[in-house]
């Protein structure tokens, strides 16, 4: 693929979870994120991208997600569950983004906030209709999904160089 090739970043933050008594790594998804989940998977699949790879981060409530997730996709990508997504900075998630392989199209990342959220935003140098509005207003809950486009290579990923193509959020739906 050459440097001009489009490509996509769907950022999904985990669904709602749960708080029990244990590590926050651990933590599972509550009932509502066990419904969120499947949801964000139609939303996925209704974007009609075909996922070349999903960085996942190891927290078990993100692998829920993805599990669930995944589920109501037509094909099944490549996943690489990511340690360093967990409490991942935006700077952090930056350079994950660029170590990306360039066969890699179009990427799928389950994360977390504050960092998924601040990576949409920075990413986003142009935006398509109301997305970044309804992106801002609603903040970015559980199981959320932004969009985002660029043209070029992943190693030059950075801030601006995108255009938020679409922001959901389960309440949408």
């Amino acid at each position: 693929m050459s440097a001009d090739t489009p490509r996509r970043i769907a950022l999904l933050r985990h669904a709602k979870a749960d708080w029990p008594q244990v590590a926050d790594h651990d933590r599972p998804l509550a009932e509502r994120g066990r419904k969120e989940a499947p949801a964000a998977g139609l939303k996925l699949a209704e974007t009609g991208i075909t996922f070349d790879l999903a960085l996942c981060s190891t927290a078990a409530r993100t692998r829920e997600t993805w599990k669930l997730a995944v589920q109501e996709l037509p094909q099944r990508p490549k996943t690489v569950y990511e340690e360093r997504l967990y409490e991942a900075s935006l700077g952090e998630l930056i350079a994950l983004l660029n170590e990306t392989p360039d066969e890699v199209a179009d990427l799928l990342v389950i994360g977390h906030n504050p960092g998924v959220h601040a990576l949409a935003d920075a990413l986003a140098g142009r935006v398509e209709g109301d997305a970044l509005a309804r992106m801002t207003r609603s903040g970015f809950p559980t199981a959320a999904l932004a969009v985002v486009s660029f043209t070029g290579s992943w190693k030059s990923v950075e801030h601006g160089v995108g255009t938020l193509l679409d922001f959901w959020t389960p309440a949408d739906h």
